[in-house]
């Protein structure tokens, strides 16, 4: 496990760091506002890479339901920083 992230920055520039490593985009292509799915193209597969890629980074259980509704890359930002937040 990595230094646990402190704000929403540093979570979401791990998260572009994985996506750029993980599915080869781009980092300039990323925003908080890119849907995985529709502008990024990632389908349930690479989000289970994702997922699994953020469960060893945290340290922490993923439970898909926290997943269930994220849609962009901010979504996916937020969901981190809650589980961060459970004991």
């Amino acid at each position: 496990m990595n230094k646990i992230p402190q704000t929403q920055a540093e979570i979401y520039q791990y998260i572009v760091d994985a996506m750029v490593r993980l599915f080869e985009l781009d980092a300039d292509d990323i925003t908080p506002e890119s849907h995985l799915y529709q502008d990024l193209d990632i389908d349930s597969i690479d989000a289970v890479d994702l997922v699994v890629e953020l469960k060893q980074w945290t340290g922490k259980k993923i439970q898909p339901e926290a997943f269930k509704s994220v849609r962009t890359v901010q979504d996916v930002v937020e969901a981190v920083e809650l589980l961060l937040k459970q004991q």
